[in-house]
């Protein structure tokens, strides 16, 4: 397939973004940017979430640990499912009772302005190391395939994608997010459905007969019964719940979009709506990972990890499969990266920096620090990105995962304090204990075989650190007050 073709794919496609960009952004200003005027359409946030939580590790990843783990990643996908039913019943009645812009507001209203900052930092930590893991991984694979035949250097490939991704969401932000995501969701579903069906009729197979084949290999265990394993059904169903939890209902850049819904009622639709195309779109991909090893075997191609679909895709298949392919791929790009840098300047801004905390501040200066902290995250996208090329993981949605259970534990030992108890934290020694929480669980984790014999931490962690979190907040804080049991009773 010709890189000069493909490339010409992508600027195409670049463009149709910034037709809908310069269509969304008309008129735009800071709350357009940070919460859509509050007036998105519930059904057009459902599906174009998808493609934010599907991005290119769901795309590329998922099918590739199908080799190793089979359909085990299915028993995240249903803790997953349960998450999502949690949120929509627990906080999204807690965020639009608040009407919240940022999420970590309610962190200060419940236990104080230090734990406000604390929340919105680990939320600024977590979001950066998953966005730049899931970029860097679409980055690699059209640098790879793509632009690396024009003898462009990898890093340049890395700023081209930023510069793309920057100029779409620089004035629109979130108003302009949710109309993107939405096309993107359509050509990441449309991809994955096409490529199934092309490799389903190469192969000679049905949907029945393509699960035999794969039963055949042993690639269609869903649950693992073995207690002492990482891969264990109950640790990794709780750990999907709370991880969907910690990564969907306590982070800015997917709640930004669903309080941008106008009532509690479209938004709560909107995550039912959403968790049921989620799980379907990532059955289509354990269910492509099979066929794609089925495939592999068949041709002989050696290509493993999250380097097997790329390598079957650019190389094997016809012309405008790969020119499918590539779209979806880029689809699944943007949307986890064009919200993430978007949710990012949103919670420094309103969080960190509290410019609308600032009355003496006119909205032209407010526009301009906005605008500077989102250069700022583009920046340092690049970074991480650059970071993960030298480390160069077979499998980014291992790193992902893993990084979540330290980063995010904090966020959910925070918000379960503070919705669970009645008692009021010691607010200035909140940072410490979120700190020396995810220092605990690191030690745990490394001396797991001392500690625990045959049990093994896998990622259930994010729970051990949640658990830490609540226990350390529990030792600082003071007996509920008057005051605290107002609060807890009017949330």
């Amino acid at each position: 397939m010709s890189p000069t073709l493909l490339f010409s794919v992508i600027i195409g496609y670049f463009v149709l973004l910034m037709a809908v960009a310069w269509a969304t952004s008309k008129g735009a200003n800071n709350e357009s940017f940070f919460i859509g005027n509050r007036n998105s359409s519930w059904m057009l946030v459902a599906f174009g979430m998808i493609g934010t939580t599907l991005s290119g590790v769901t795309f590329v990843s998922v099918p590739g640990a199908v080799g190793q783990q089979g359909f085990i990643y299915a028993q995240i996908i249903l803790g997953n499912f349960i998450g999502f039913i949690l949120i929509a019943y627990l906080l999204l009645p807690l965020y639009y009772k608040l009407n919240l812009t940022s999420i970590y507001t309610y962190l200060q209203v419940r236990l104080g302005f230090q734990s406000y900052k604390t929340g919105a930092s680990f939320f600024i930590l977590s979001r950066t190391l998953g966005a730049t893991a899931r970029l860097f991984l679409v980055v690699r694979i059209l640098h790879d395939g793509i632009l690396q035949s024009f003898g462009l250097p990898f890093w340049v490939t890395t700023l081209i994608i930023l510069g793309m991704i920057l100029v779409y969401t620089f004035e629109g932000g979130v108003k302009t997010i949710v109309w993107t995501d939405t096309l993107q969701t359509s050509f990441i579903v449309g991809g994955l459905i096409i490529t199934i069906g092309y490799l389903l009729n190469s192969l000679d197979l049905n949907v029945f007969s393509g699960f035999q084949a794969m039963e055949a290999k042993g690639y269609t265990r869903f649950f693992d019964y073995e207690v002492s394993s990482n891969s264990f059904f109950v640790k990794q169903i709780l750990a999907g719940t709370l991880i969907m939890i910690t990564m969907v209902g306590m982070d800015q850049e997917m709640m930004q979009k669903n309080i941008s819904v106008k009532t509690l009622a479209d938004s709560r639709k909107n995550m039912l709506t959403f968790s049921v195309i989620f799980v379907v779109g990532n059955m289509l991909s354990l269910f492509l990972g099979g066929l794609l090893h089925v495939y592999a075997a068949d041709q002989g191609i050696t290509a493993v990890g999250d380097h097997l679909f790329p390598a079957v895709a650019l190389n094997y298949l016809p012309p405008a499969l790969s020119i499918v392919f590539i779209i979806a791929l880029i689809s699944a790009l943007f949307p986890s990266a064009d919200g993430a840098i978007t949710a990012l300047t949103s919670s420094t801004c309103i969080d960190i920096i509290g410019i609308n905390r600032r009355k003496d501040w006119n909205e032209a200066r407010r526009m301009r620090v906005r605008k500077g902290v989102h250069l700022f995250f583009a920046a340092l996208f690049f970074v991480f990105v650059m970071f993960f090329r030298w480390r160069d993981d077979p499998s980014m949605i291992s790193v992902i995962l893993k990084a979540a259970g330290y980063t995010y534990g904090p966020l959910l030992g925070l918000f379960a304090f503070g919705m669970i108890t009645r008692r009021q934290v010691r607010d200035h020694l909140v940072v410490y204990v979120t700190i020396a929480s995810p220092l605990v669980c690191l030690l745990l984790d490394y001396y797991q075989e001392y500690l625990f014999e045959t049990y093994r931490i896998g990622l259930e962690l994010v729970f051990f650190n949640g658990l830490a979190t609540f226990i350390g907040l529990w030792l600082i804080s003071l007996p509920e007050s008057s005051q605290s049991s107002e609060l807890v009773e009017n949330h």
